[in-house]
């Protein structure tokens, strides 16, 4: 159904790409597949910022503490000469968001460890020596913070305190039983959130200015509006930012530039003018402090299927500039920086299985791809002779590579050991044709140690998004499953990105009908090329990858299993009950009007249908969504229930869209394992493998 539902699943989903093999210093021992137990193990690499001296790289390392059953990550240094790389901070509490002041006095980060005041704060770590110290003491939500360039102030994004919270105006906790709650107002068009929760009035999120030296916290400006992404001119003077000033800004997620001066209480002035939504990406200032390049979206109704598109814009406002080249590439772009000498800026392109830089040179429009696919980067930190991004491959975790020249160069091993003892499923490319001629590409996963020609159990793996893609990233579900003997398809089907803007928007107000016959064309070219056994075919995914799970179920009974995370049934009974009313009301119109009544009984097929659904499946979804709440889990299960088809249904307490109890994210991969071995691979109960909590 809606079509946002990305799953970040930050623990395991990460951005990679396929590299040249690099010298290992760990010894050759006898490789094994990969399981359950290495999830502990892994090694989740983030953030890397580069120093303003250009010879060091601060980043976070983020691992599960199987104890505490959460995930713990703290900030590490490493030398770009490869002469040493060190873990800086130990706390109890997890670290984050490391930040060189400019003068390169200070390594900031921010934390929720004990200090002086509760809740994230910024910590500074002198680089002369000496313990971090607690900076701010700020009484709402630290969302994000920037230092400014002569590094005597930091920009601190500040959301207002809760007033239900548990803590008062000290810090100290009050209890509860002296404290009961009060009843939720709600009186926004817009009024509930994934992990947010439920969004009241009253309530902002502001830019303040914070001196380092004096600890003295002001607001920027006097407005009453949503604020964010605070980026400083090069000269200190002037911070532009994010802001949306319309009279219901909850009808319009997207936003306008603003500048001021960095004083407080000053009124800022709009550059962008109204029409023109800005994304939510970091603005970029031009060395000459004339220009701010950032990212433009499409119109409100396609934002379920937004191609960002790069733009740039003087002081003066007006109208952006785009540029004929770039958008002749018909793919999203991400990240826009100046390069040092103002002459180019520098950007990621999603593009067809990989993301990589470009180029592109001011002056004669020039676009130049610097380095080839496959390829997948993702956060691009430079600074002096300091390039650096994170990647890695089908089988590399992901890890910090320099950039240099056109390769790449790996500077981080937090996973090398680990990955020494391991054997991975080898990936293919794939492209088919679906039923009305449509090429199609995808990625195939064959299960290790796989003898060319031999037919084995499919899984069709799908992605969420819709507004997402399959690439060369490492992925440990498909490894997972590959190590058991399954091969695993994923798909990027027609309302993916990476296949420009036609190719993402042909699914608008038409959910379940193209994305099921790209699949199905997928499936039946597996089976075609002999891979595939036709008779043993699973098939699942999570958010708009269950939708289409519960899709395919109701169109197909060739899959002998499913398992669907996270979907929806009834179409129209999610209307006000998830955070998507946007699309709702802009991509298909509201439930009372006759022409859109006929859209939601169209795309409620699964459910309105269900009695077409032969397949075994597996539900499963988070107690807390509100990106794609239980209930559709719940109707879809309880329809198969009523029909007397084999099912089953599993909610994780207290859990959004994504799963982030680590025994949860280990528990649901059991049960898929368990699923697919009883039904896919017809082993009894006994034999299958059972999640821990059966046992």
């Amino acid at each position: 159904m809606i079509c946002l539902r990305r799953f970040h699943l930050v623990i395991l989903s990460l951005i990679v790409l396929t590299l040249p093999s690099q010298h290992s210093t760990f010894a050759q021992t006898t490789r094994r597949s990969i399981s359950l137990d290495d999830l502990p193990r892994l090694r989740e690499v983030r953030d890397p910022q580069c120093s303003p001296d250009g010879k060091q790289v601060a980043y976070v390392v983020s691992s599960i503490d199987s104890r505490e059953d959460k995930s713990a990550s703290h900030v590490h240094v490493a030398n770009l000469d490869r002469t040493g790389d060190r873990q800086m901070t130990f706390g109890q509490e997890s670290e984050s968001a490391p930040r060189w002041s400019p003068n390169g006095r200070f390594l900031s980060f921010t934390s929720s460890r004990k200090g002086p005041a509760k809740g994230s704060q910024v910590w500074i770590l002198d680089r002369s020596g000496g313990e971090a110290t607690q900076l701010t003491n700020v009484k709402g939500q630290l969302q994000s913070y920037e230092w400014s360039p002569d590094s005597r102030l930091l920009a601190l994004v500040i959301a207002d305190p809760d007033p239900e919270s548990d803590n008062d105006e000290s810090g100290a906790q009050v209890p509860r039983a002296a404290k009961p709650p009060k009843p939720i107002v709600i009186d926004r068009y817009k009024f509930k959130q994934d992990v947010a929760g439920y969004l009241q009035s009253g309530r902002h999120s502001y830019v303040y200015l914070f001196d380092v030296e004096t600890r003295k916290l002001d607001r920027l400006t006097t407005g009453k509006w949503d604020e964010s992404g605070p980026s400083w001119s090069p000269d200190g003077k002037m911070i532009a930012f994010l802001s949306n000033h319309d009279k219901d800004p909850d009808r319009d997620s997207a936003s306008q530039i603003y500048v001021a001066e960095a004083k407080a209480g000053v009124a800022e002035r709009p550059l962008t003018l109204p029409g023109i939504r800005v994304g939510r990406s970091r603005l970029d200032w031009s060395p000459d402090g004339k220009w701010i390049a950032f990212l433009e979206e499409d119109e409100k109704k396609f934002g379920a299927y937004n191609m960002d598109h790069l733009a740039m814009i003087g002081l003066s406002g007006g109208a952006p500039r785009r540029f004929p080249t770039v958008e002749a590439l018909d793919r999203g772009v991400s990240g826009p920086r100046f390069t040092t000498d103002g002459k180019a800026i520098n950007f990621l392109v999603t593009d067809d299985r990989s993301v990589y830089p470009v180029r592109l040179t001011l002056a004669d429009g020039l676009v130049e791809r610097l380095l080839k696919p496959p390829v997948v980067i993702s956060n691009w930190s430079r600074a002096g002779s300091c390039s650096v991004v994170i990647s890695g491959g089908d089988d590399r975790y992901n890890e910090i590579y320099t950039i240099e020249g056109n390769t790449l160069r790996q500077l981080t091993r937090q996973n090398d050991q680990l990955f020494s003892e391991l054997t991975f499923g080898a990936t293919d490319e794939v492209s088919f044709q679906s039923k009305d001629g449509t090429t199609v590409n995808g990625l195939l996963t064959y299960p290790v140690g796989y003898v060319a020609g031999s037919k084995v159990p499919l899984l069709l793996r799908i992605h969420g998004g819709p507004n997402a893609q399959d690439q060369h990233s490492f992925q440990f579900e498909r490894q997972l499953f590959a190590a058991q003997g399954y091969a695993v398809l994923a798909v990027n089907y027609r309302g993916s990105s990476g296949r420009g803007q036609k190719f993402s928007r042909a699914i608008f107000a038409d959910w379940g009908h193209y994305e099921v016959d790209d699949l199905l064309a997928g499936v039946d070219h597996v089976v075609k090329i002999g891979v595939a056994d036709p008779n043993r075919l699973g098939v699942g995914g999570w958010s708009y990858g269950g939708i289409l799970t519960d899709y395919l179920i109701a169109s197909d009974n060739r899959f002998k299993g499913a398992t669907s995370g996270a979907g929806t049934a009834f179409t129209v009974s999610y209307y006000g009950v998830d955070h998507y009313i946007h699309q709702y009301d802009n991509e298909i119109g509201p439930p009372w009007n006759p022409k859109a009544w006929e859209t939601y009984v169209k795309l409620s097929y699964p459910f309105l249908k269900a009695d077409r659904i032969k397949t075994p499946t597996l539900f499963l979804c988070g107690e807390k969504d509100f990106n794609v709440p239980l209930s559709g889990s719940e109707q879809m299960y309880q329809s198969l229930r009523s029909l007397g088809i084999e099912t089953q249904l599993v909610i994780y307490p207290n859990e959004f869209h994504g799963l982030r109890r680590p025994s949860f994210v280990r528990d649901r991969y059991e049960r898929y394992l368990a699923w697919y071995a009883r039904h896919v691979l017809n082993k009894q109960p006994e034999t299958a493998a059972a999640p821990a909590a059966t046992r």
